[in-house]
């Protein structure tokens, strides 16, 4: 039997009052590899924040068996104007080794260099981070994720706003930790990128629609009723905005 890794009992989320997924339940075994699908909106990286730690769930559970997680936000939340380098951003990875303004030893800028290495970016360590391509950025965040070195790794969208070579890329280095038995969730758009490298899906609309084996959830039927769920939940958020009178409000003005 599969050792569980993540647990989701009627798991609810949100932000100020306002429920944006719940009644989640299910397991994630260790060593899985799972992709988060849905639309905007939907509730998947509302989910990754619950399972970094970073949102407190309004109800129910959320529990990691994990020793070490590794959090890679979108990349619309960085701040790309703050004056770094490379390597800086990139050594971030260590800190829970040696605090974040540890000096890194010798081994840490060789590890350091080996993650670039790893992610196509050799020779870039004094690069700007202001410099980079949006593909470019990504790379560097993923050597960032080899460095923690963690059991539990979360991405949010890392395939967006990069090119197809280096989606490629980020692809093979996902399933090499796979390989290497590492948990991983990652909240994908394209659906057909998942059908080909994701073994296990979670498909959200404000609530799961249905969580397995990808060829089984992103079928016909369950793609059907997840945009019908979706296109429910709107309507119901914009009858209650009309309702509380906002609506009359900004019309006025």
């Amino acid at each position: 039997m599969s050792e569980t890794c993540l647990t989701f009992d009627r798991l609810a989320l949100g932000y100020d009052r306002r429920v944006v997924l719940h009644d989640l339940t299910g397991e994630l075994c260790k060593g899985s590899l799972t992709a988060v699908v849905g639309a905007n909106g939907s509730g998947k990286s509302t989910l990754m924040k619950a399972v970094a730690g970073i949102l407190q769930p309004m109800s129910g559970l959320c529990r990691h068996d994990a020793s070490r997680i590794a959090y890679l936000p979108q990349q619309a939340e960085l701040d790309r104007s703050f004056p770094a380098q490379v390597h800086e951003l990139v050594g971030l990875g260590l800190w829970p080794k040696r605090g974040l303004l540890g000096w890194h030893t010798k081994q840490d800028k060789l590890a350091i260099v080996r993650a670039l290495h790893a992610v196509g970016m050799d020779g870039l360590e004094n690069t700007p981070i202001d410099a980079l391509s949006g593909g470019q950025l990504q790379r560097c965040l993923f050597a960032r994720v080899i460095l923690q070195d963690a059991g539990l790794i979360l991405l949010d969208e890392p395939f967006n706003a990069v090119d197809s070579a280096t989606t490629a890329d980020l692809v093979r280095l996902i399933r090499h930790w796979h390989a290497e038995g590492r948990t991983i969730m990652v909240v994908v758009h394209d659906i057909e990128l998942v059908r080909r490298h994701f073994p296990q899906t979670l498909l959200l609309a404000g609530q799961p629609i249905a969580w397995g084996e990808t060829a089984d959830v992103l079928c016909e039927k369950n793609l059907r009723l997840a945009r019908q769920v979706e296109m429910d939940r709107v309507a119901a958020a914009q009858n209650a905005f009309c309702a509380s009178g906002h609506y009359a409000q900004a019309a006025q003005s």
